[in-house]
């Protein structure tokens, strides 16, 4: 099973591909990542429309069986919370009009199910990430992490909800 994992930004989107099941140990192979930039010079509605261009794209070349979308949280500045926010409704609404199915996790959620730990930093999710896909190297920038750690956490959470099956969201 494929699932791209989408770390929503305005600046940098991060996005990681990870083939996974929900069998047997914690094997993931991540299958492709990077970043999607935007020029932070640009307008809002140029950089969101390069978002959803790009992102299209990226979906239209992966074979694809859910998407998993960073939920948007902020405590603190609203005004940087807004382009996440709508960067997150463009992977979404993208997900969305090739008939993908979508969840959303928060940053807490993710860093529970990669790392055991709600609280972890973002380097505890870099190295589990880099465990979890065995890899050789550190996924940089973040974003790539995060955007991996998502897909991860997807198979993660579905396992437990097939296991358990109280636990799934209603």
């Amino acid at each position: 099973m494929f699932v791209l994992g989408i770390d929503p930004g305005l600046t940098r989107c991060g996005f990681g591909l990870v083939e996974g099941s929900f069998e047997g140990l914690e094997s993931f192979r991540a299958v492709r990542a990077g970043v999607v930039e935007t020029d932070p010079h640009e307008s809002v509605e140029r950089r969101l429309g390069q978002l959803m261009v790009e992102l299209r794209t990226l979906m239209g070349e992966m074979t694809l069986d859910a998407v998993v979308v960073e939920r948007v949280f902020y405590q603190r500045n609203a005004k940087t919370a807004i382009p996440v926010a709508q960067a997150s409704g463009v992977a979404v609404a993208l997900a969305g009009s090739v008939d993908l199915p979508v969840r959303q996790f928060t940053a807490q959620q993710v860093k529970l199910a990669v790392t055991g730990y709600g609280a972890a930093s973002k380097s505890q999710v870099q190295g589990m990430v880099t465990r979890l896909c065995g890899l050789r190297d550190v996924p940089e920038p973040a974003d790539v992490a995060d955007a991996l750690a998502l897909a991860i956490t997807y198979f993660m959470v579905v396992r437990t909800e097939q296991r358990y099956p109280l636990a799934s969201p209603t």
